[in-house]
Order: C-alpha cells, then structure tokens, then sequence
C-alpha cells in the first residue's frame, strides 16, 4: 500500500510539473528535460507513468473534468457554478491552465486531443436534465448549447489571459453567463441563478474541508443572486 499510495503521488507530481511547463512554454517548445527538472524525479520515475510527451498532455486532458460541483435545486445553477468555480481555478491551478492551452493548440491537439469533447458531454448531461425538468426554454437543444457555452468560455478566457493574465477571467465569464442565459433558461428559473463573479470562490470553499467553511460561513449569509437582464 505504502509503494502503490508513492507511485500515485509521484505520477501526480508528474502531471503537475508537465502542466506547469506546458503552460508556460506551450507543448511544442516544452522538453521532458524541463519536466524532470520541475517535478525533481528520475528520468526512470516518469517514464514509468508515461511513455511520451504526448501520453504527458493525454494524463492532463483526462484530469480537466474531474471536478464536480454540488448538486443544486436548480440544474442550471450546477453549470453556473461549474463554469465559475473553473474560472476561478483557472488562475492558480497549472493543471487547468495547461489543459486550455493544450486544447486550443492547433499543431498539438492533433496529436493528443482536447479537453472541449469532454466538457461539452459534462454539460450535455447537465443541460438534459435541466431541459427534463423543464428549466430551459421550449426551443433549447441541450448539446448545441454545450457546445456554445464551451466555446464562448474558452474565447473568454483566452481574452482575459491575454489581456490581464486570468486577473479578471471570473468576471469576463459572469458577464457571458450573465447575457447567455436569458436565451437558455425559463423566466422563472432565470431571475433565481447566481452568476456573481465571487460565485465560484463561493462554490470551492463550499466544497473545501468542514474546517475551512466556518470561516466563510459568515460571509455567506445574506448573499443573494445577481439579477440577470431579460
């Protein structure tokens, strides 16, 4: 157990090394090198995990979606709170971060894939069962607007990294949330979403250990929804 719990550690060291690198150089100019020398392990302790640079990127890729937020009356509000709690993340996690660069990569993807296949189907899902329990308009087709709301994010946080380097990427997003739901969801549903732009830093203290939120517990109480225009 104690070498088997070492090996899960060191191939997650790893992961985040090679994000790290990735993120900043981009996939192409990125050498195993820099990642054995970021994740300070022997070339024998990665190539153990991972056979190539590309299986490095597949690893990142298939950690984008991991996340899962917690379940809400309203299942719009788990996309909501999806897309914030990621933007939020998107700023200190390499991981993420790497993970939309590899994406994006018009060379790279070709040889590794991208994360948008699977965040679309995490949304898919999300946006059927919200469309079943009729929280969406009569028109909406769930996987359409997946694919809409993943390509917008990712326009949007491109923009936010180039313009601020992810300062106010959880902003940028509560604004396109903010004009694309009216579009999406029932008036009724619509005027109850919180998109506020702390909305994520809000859902990921939530999730953190019980020890944590009663520091935030105060902070929480009395804070309403944003109102989203009709």
């Amino acid at each position: 157990m104690v070498r088997q719990e070492r090996a899960v550690r060191t191939r997650r060291a790893v992961l985040e090394a090679a994000a790290a690198v990735f993120a900043e150089h981009g996939y192409t100019a990125a050498t195993v090198a820099d990642i054995l020398k970021t994740a300070g392990v022997t070339k024998g302790a990665l190539y153990f995990h991972f056979d190539s640079k590309e299986a490095l990127a597949r690893g990142i890729l298939e950690l984008q979606t991991d996340q899962v937020v917690p379940e809400r009356e309203i299942k719009l509000q788990e996309m909501v709170d999806l897309a914030m709690s990621v933007a939020c993340r998107l700023k200190e996690d390499p991981l993420l971060r790497a993970g939309a660069r590899l994406s994006a990569d018009p060379v790279g993807r070709g040889q590794y894939g991208s994360a948008w296949p699977l965040w679309v189907g995490v949304l898919s899902e999300i946006l059927t069962e919200a469309h079943r329990r009729g929280e969406t308009l009569a028109h909406v087709v769930p996987t359409e607007v997946a694919e809409m709301v993943v390509s917008s994010f990712n326009g949007v946080q491109l923009f936010a990294q180039m313009e601020s380097g992810l300062r106010d990427v959880e902003h940028r997003v509560s604004v396109l949330l903010k004009y694309v739901l009216p579009s999406v969801a029932s008036p009724a549903v619509l005027m109850r979403l919180d998109v506020a732009e702390d909305r994520g830093a809000r859902v990921l203290a939530e999730m953190a250990p019980a020890e944590t939120q009663t520091d935030t517990g105060a902070a929480e109480q009395g804070r309403g929804p944003v109102a989203i225009p009709a």
